[in-house]
Formats: structure tokens, sequence, C-alpha cells
């Protein structure tokens, strides 16, 4: 058309490299798809992801979007898996621990887990709303060792070094376990019906974030994390969105916790330490900050590394079973993210969901 403004070509190139709707469309229709087809080791492995992508999400909120560092993201991953444990679980004698239980339906032990692990974050949040950088990392810190402590020590709630079982989830009746049920000639058991559970949960939460993101919240926490006093000048409140969004990511840890629980059907202590913290961390490195995509594409890459190394370990070199004397999977795959962390913030410091555009700094 005569005098219309041509486009420029970054713009076209944007369009066409950005995910088309019949992509997002064929994608999940294979994520529905896969508990016809696939067997319960990937289940599995796909159940711990979709958890730790919720979680990811949470921690991206916190350290991505306002630039808040936390070294205490799985103390709410167990406080999430422990209160759902303990408030939907029966008082027992397991391992020599009298394990205490309310008894409570588990779908309200899931809701009130979720908000338990909100409240330790609320307590926690006016340190979280004054300190900032390394100081909360350190702080943040001191909440994986109080609570390895807590888990280990307070048997009769926890089940100390052997944790205790999970109940299983039941909502109206139909219950998330091992009963046999049928679906179009497949056999659905605990993996397959706690599948769709999880890919719900994860989908909700993935909306509310990007809401979070999109909306006014989202503007003010990126620009606390950009220029923390110009926004108070601005009449950000700065302390009150610091604790906020810490309450806010404290419960999406709680959320992961609970469904991860569920899919191993055990907890146990030694789980919930500062490695744990650091992987989540790597995640949203990986992936890129400040982003729901990042915090989904960083939780697969870590948390289905370990796993796809662990079931092709005969056929990948120095790489074997845990006691035969290669390099166990767990361990490789912690050489491998940690070398993923290192040519990301290297080469593509905005992630793998965000790549540097050409002519952009560094």
């Amino acid at each position: 058309m005569p005098g219309a403004k041509p486009r420029p070509a970054g713009a076209l190139l944007d369009r066409l490299r950005g995910p088309r709707p019949y992509l997002w469309s064929a994608g999940s229709l294979l994520l529905l798809a896969f508990p016809f087809y696939l067997d319960r080791f990937w289940l599995q492995a796909g159940l711990f992801a979709m958890a730790a992508a919720i979680g990811a999400i949470g921690i991206n909120l916190l350290t991505g979007s306002t630039g808040q560092l936390s070294m205490g993201h799985a103390f709410f991953l167990a406080v999430g898996a422990y209160s759902y444990c303990v408030l939907a679980g029966e008082s027992s004698d397991e391992n020599g621990h009298n394990l205490s239980g309310l008894g409570l339906p588990t779908w309200l032990a899931a809701i009130l887990a979720v908000a338990l692990a909100g409240l330790a974050g609320g307590i926690f949040s006016p340190i979280a709303g004054r300190l900032r950088g390394a100081y909360l990392g350190i702080a943040t810190l001191a909440l994986i060792f109080i609570g390895q402590h807590v888990l280990f020590n307070a048997g009769s709630l926890t089940g100390g070094f052997n944790g205790r079982a999970v109940p299983p989830l039941s909502v109206f009746g139909f219950t998330f376990d091992d009963s046999e049920l049928v679906v179009a000639a497949v056999p659905f058991e605990s993996s397959e019906k706690l599948w769709y559970l999880a890919l719900a949960a994860l989908l909700l939460s993935g909306l509310f974030a990007r809401g979070v993101l999109r909306g006014r919240p989202g503007r003010a926490l990126n620009a606390i994390r950009d220029h923390r006093i110009a926004a108070g000048v601005m009449g950000v409140p700065v302390a009150r969105y610091r604790a906020g969004v810490f309450v806010l990511s404290s419960m999406y840890a709680g959320l992961a916790g609970v469904l991860l629980a569920l899919v191993f059907q055990r907890t146990v202590p030694e789980y919930f330490g500062m490695v744990l913290s650091l992987e989540f961390l790597a995640m949203i490195v990986i992936g890129g900050l400040g982003t729901v995509a990042g915090a989904v594409v960083g939780a697969a890459f870590v948390s289905l590394l370990p796993q796809v190394l662990t079931h092709y370990s005969e056929s990948l070199p120095l790489v074997s079973a845990p006691g035969t004397g290669g390099i166990a999977p767990g361990e490789a795959s912690r050489y491998l993210y940690g070398a993923a962390v290192v040519a990301v913030v290297l080469f593509m410091p905005g992630g793998l969901t965000r790549p540097k555009k050409s002519g952009e700094k560094k």
C-alpha cells in the first residue's frame, strides 16, 4: 500500500521465531496423551518435572522478578510435604516412632499444607522485606539448617531419618492411588491419575504467575529489582512487595512439596536439603529469569537430566549405576547442569527461553 510504513526485519523475525498457537496445541495434546503410552518410569519423571516447575515458578517470582536471592526454597517444600502427611495421616507406630496425625480429609489437608507453607513464609517475610541480595541469601540459608534439624529430630511428626508414608489424595471420592481404573483399555494407576492433577496444577500456577507478572504487581516487582530507591521514591511500598512475593513464593513451594510427596509416596528428610535449593536456582538461571516459561523449561532440564542418565546409564560412557565404579547418574547430572549454568551465563544471559538477539549488548 502506498504510504504504508514497512515493518522492521527484526520484528518479522521475532514473530517467526515466536511460538505458534498450533505448536502449543500440539504440545498440550502430547501431554494429555502421555499417560496412555508412557510406562511408569517416565510418568514418574514427568510428574517430578511438573512439581519442580511449580516450585521453580515460585522462586522465579522472588529471584527472577524481584531480584531477591533465596537459598531456603527447599525448606518451604518440606513444610508443604510434611504438613500434608501430618494433617492427612493417622496416628500410628512406624519405624520405632509414634507418629502423630490428624486424619483430615486429604483434599483439605493439601490446601492447608499450602497455606501453612505460606504462613511459614509470612513469619519470615519481615526479614525478607528488609534484606536483599547476599544478605537475604544467607538468612534464608539458615532455614535449611533449621529445617534439617527439625526433620531429623521431630520423629513423632516427620518419622525421623526414615521419613513417613504419604496418604493418597482423595477428591470427592476419587482416590489417586494404585487402585486400577481402566480408561480406553489402559489401566490407570497412581502415576496416570496424578499426571492430570499435576498438569492442571501446573497450568493454573503458571497462569496465575503470568497474570501477576503482567499486571501492576509485576511492574512494581520489576521496578524494585531494577531501581529499588527510585521505586520507593515513586511510591512503591518496597518492603511490603518484597514480603508479599516471599509469601507467594513460599506457597508455590508448598504446593510443589505436596505434589512431590504424592508422587514419591514417602517423605525423606535428606531430600529437602541445600542441594535441592541450589537445583531450583539452577532451574531459573538455565531457563530464564523472570518468566514462567523459563521456570518450566529450566525445571524440565534440571529434573529430567538425572532420570535420563539413570535410564540410559548402560549406554553412556563413564556413567554407570551407583556403586559400580563409574560416575553415578545423579553426580553426572550435577556436572552437566553446572556446566549449563556457566554456559548460559556466558553465552545466553537471558536463559534458554530468552536468547540474546542480534545487535543486543551483553
